[in-house]
């Protein structure tokens, strides 16, 4: 499978950052009962952290680049933490937070940018429950961050 996400990454003109170290006191992953719990992780773009909030500085196109950025990194900690994806089964569940004002109502919208790059890079597999809330603020003033719930297969 490694190699079938490096071929459709480079078909989407995309490759995988380094995966983030933590910037707190947690671990990036942790590997619970054939499930990856993957901490919430921010979106960079050339080495910087996306900034801004939905409905006052950041479009949602913009928004919705930050969340593919998040899920990027996402793809990246599992990597990193399995050593490659052959063992990715599915990907469960996304929850994404969105830094926005309070007429802000396109979560779900900004969300698709992560959910859409999963569904491109597993294919069915890829296809996940998901959560898309609006909040005041999030670390480092991030636009966007991203969470997940991974099943994986050790055995392959």
């Amino acid at each position: 499978m490694t190699d079938q996400i490096d071929r459709k990454l480079a078909d989407l003109g995309l490759e995988l950052p380094q995966a983030a170290a933590p910037v707190a006191s947690y671990t990036p992953v942790v590997e619970a009962g054939g499930l990856l719990h993957i901490s919430g992780q921010l979106p960079f773009k050339d080495g910087q952290i996306i900034t801004g909030r939905l409905g006052d500085d950041v479009s949602l196109e913009a928004g919705q680049e930050a969340a593919r950025a998040c899920g990027l990194m996402l793809v990246a900690q599992v990597r990193q933490h399995l050593g490659n994806l052959q063992h990715v089964k599915r990907i469960v569940k996304l929850g994404v937070f969105v830094n926005s004002t309070p007429e802000f109502t396109d979560q779900p919208k900004v969300a698709n940018g992560a959910s859409d790059l999963m569904t491109a890079l597993f294919g069915d597999a890829g296809k996940h429950a998901r959560s898309a809330v609006g909040v005041a603020v999030l670390p480092l003033g991030a636009a966007v961050e991203v969470d997940a719930i991974v099943e994986i297969e050790r055995s392959l």
